[in-house]
This record gives C-alpha cells, sequence and structure tokens, in this order.
C-alpha cells in the first residue's frame, strides 16, 4: 500500500494498522467506529449501519434494565448493550474506558490487606448478630411448622 495516497480510505486503514501492529493495547485504540471499510465509506450504508447497532445495543439494554429487578445478571447485560455501541458510538467507547478504570480501582481496593481485614472482620461481626439475634427468636418462640400435622 502506498502510504502517499491521497484515497481516504487507505490512510484509515494505514492508520488502522499501524494501531494493531503498535504496543497500544485495547484500551488506548484509537476511537471512532469500527465498521468495515467498505460500509464506511458509502454514507447511506454507514448510517444504516449505525442505525442497527444503535437499535441493537438499545434492544440489549432494555433487557438488561428488565432484568435488574427479575432474576438475571441485569448489570452484565446493560454493559452488554454499552460494548455493541461502543462498536460504533465515541461517547459509549469513554463509557465503558471510564466503567473499566472505575472496575479496576476498586478491585485493587479490595485485594488491599487492610480493607480485606477489615471486611471479613465486619462480616463476622454481622453474622454473630444473625445468630443472636435467630437463636433469641428459636428461644422465644421455637420452631413453629407453617403446616398442621396431627398425630395419629
Amino acid at each position: 500500500m502506498n502510504t502517499g495516497s491521497n484515497e481516504p480510505g487507505e490512510v484509515a486503514v494505514a492508520a488502522h494498522e499501524t494501531e494493531v501492529d503498535g504496543v497500544k493495547g485495547e484500551s488506548e485504540q484509537g476511537l471512532g467506529s469500527r465498521a468495515p471499510e467498505f460500509i464506511k465509506a458509502r454514507r447511506v450504508l454507514h448510517l444504516s449501519w449505525q442505525v442497527g447497532i444503535f437499535v441493537l445495543g438499545l434492544a440489549i439494554v432494555v433487557v438488561g434494565i428488565i432484568m435488574l429487578p427479575l432474576p438475571g445478571p441485569g448489570w452484565v447485560v446493560i454493559f452488554g448493550g454499552m460494548a455493541v455501541w461502543a462498536t460504533e458510538f465515541v461517547w459509549a467507547q469513554l463509557v465503558l474506558r471510564w466503567t473499566k478504570r472505575k472496575v479496576t480501582e476498586a478491585a485493587q481496593k479490595a485485594l488491599d490487606p487492610k480493607v480485606r481485614r477489615r471486611n471479613i472482620i465486619l462480616t463476622s461481626i454481622g453474622l454473630v448478630i444473625v445468630a443472636v439475634l435467630v437463636g433469641i427468636y428459636l428461644w422465644k418462640f421455637g420452631i413453629v411448622m407453617p403446616w398442621k400435622i396431627k398425630d395419629q
């Protein structure tokens, strides 16, 4: 390929190859559409592609929102819809980068020995309190079955 070419498609491909061949990771990858070049080259086709990606991502996000109060991995599905949007929209790519950064920071903080020790101590205290409350309830009221079984 001629890097001095005036055709925009070739320059975009050369820039993309540099990013892929370079040391940059996924988080440092350039922002923008990841649609195939033949789609980007035609304005109407690219606009249709973006509308399709938006509708697909919206459907996935809506399913995730529905799953929040219901059983299911609601947040995982929502972020899956965001990932679909991130294949085409810069704002979604930026939101996902911010989210990944915050999750990584939270994971590092949770692995801190002082924080882990504090969490283990608080969990142990909470379990002891619950066990004492259950013991008091059973001592006061006993075990009452919700059904009646008559001795014969």
